[in-house]
């Protein structure tokens, strides 16, 4: 079989696999295109029938080839779901391909779900855009420097408002209109300020490394714990104030934490205010607007390029939209779920 005909065939998967959504029962004959040509006496599983498949005959030598040009050509969505259908082929398929596609860290690059749950790349950031609808409370964040005319953007996560009596819930789902706790989207939830799972100080320092899952946990709830509430004496953590700590007082086994700070703008002198230089990501004046940065200590031996590199950026360019730029050590998720917090209209509770 010619590479020419496998990319053929592979297209028409990922035209097959779109439709499901679509037309239910269309996919009864795609499933029957990609098992093979013998006709059991009862009707086999969905998995029988993937690995049952011809694709998995494939030399390895061939297979590496394949996945390797085709994650190497796509590399912009939506174009790049071809190399997650690559992935769901069969289990070699998918054993290569997470071979091959690098973390974001590493290629900058969002590929699989879990890629949202992964830290962001040391240099450049990966840009993002959040769109909010007041009507239905809910947070859409998509992936692009801003929005298309089309407006086909990937759709990276979607957050809904949750208002209690002392607090505000953020439950965070894969998808725009399953918020369930019981669905395989759900992806955890953001209660008001707390913070994300831990995040050690060492992880910007020379040679250190950040938490970098593998693979989504079965319980999302064990990753977000509270890090200051505001019962009896205790104070509380403030989106607004000038520090924002990124994981739990005594995160276990990681040392000490990683503590986030707004960057302190700089005086313009024809524009006689105080400013953030969003490089041109953030066109619209609004107290949302915030630069994250490393909060370091001489202890810490961090880098003064280290310390000076914004960690994470929102802002505002339109009515009901507004950008999110993040980058190492941060998650999209934790960034999404740090952004979230200027939409609370209560800094006070919890």
């Amino acid at each position: 079989m010619s590479l020419k005909s496998i990319m053929r065939e592979l297209k028409e998967m990922k035209e097959g696999i779109g439709s499901i959504s679509k037309r239910g029962g269309e996919s009864k004959v795609w499933r029957s295109r990609t098992r093979s040509h013998v006709a059991p006496d009862r009707a086999p599983t969905e998995s029988e029938s993937v690995e049952q498949s011809p694709w998995a005959n494939l030399p390895a030598e061939l297979l590496l080839d394949i996945i390797q040009r085709v994650e190497e050509s796509e590399t912009a969505w939506p174009a790049r779901a071809v190399v997650v259908f690559c992935a769901a082929v069969c289990r070699s398929w998918r054993e290569i391909t997470k071979e091959i596609v690098q973390t974001p860290e590493q290629c900058g690059r969002l590929t699989f779900p879990i890629s949202l749950k992964q830290p962001g790349p040391h240099e450049s950031p990966i840009q993002c855009y959040i769109r909010r609808d007041r009507a239905t409370s809910t947070y859409l964040l998509f992936y692009g420097l801003v929005p298309s005319e089309g407006e086909r953007d990937k759709l990276l996560l979607a957050a809904r408002k949750v208002r209690r009596a002392t607090c505000t819930d953020f439950v965070i789902s894969l998808v725009a209109d399953d918020f369930s706790r019981a669905s395989y989207t759900y992806v955890g939830p953001r209660r008001m300020h707390c913070v994300l799972h831990s995040i050690p100080m060492s992880s910007i320092q020379e040679g250190g490394t950040a938490p970098t899952p593998l693979a989504f946990r079965q319980s999302f709830d064990e990753q977000l714990s509270p890090l200051i509430s505001s019962k009896g004496k205790e104070p509380v953590t403030n989106p607004s104030s000038p520090t924002l700590p990124a994981t739990p007082l005594h995160p276990l086994g990681s040392g000490e934490p990683l503590t986030l700070k707004n960057k302190a703008p700089r005086w313009h002198e024809q524009l006689q205010c105080w400013c953030l230089n969003f490089k041109g990501r953030v066109t619209v004046a609004s107290v949302k607007n915030f630069q994250l940065v490393a909060a370091v200590e001489p202890s810490h031996n961090v880098s003064p390029e280290e310390q000076e590199k914004v960690i994470l950026q929102f802002g505002k360019i339109g009515k009901d939209i507004f950008t999110m730029d993040y980058r190492y050590p941060l998650s999209a998720f934790q960034a999404f779920a740090i952004c979230l917090s200027s939409f609370d209209t209560k800094p006070a509770c919890e």
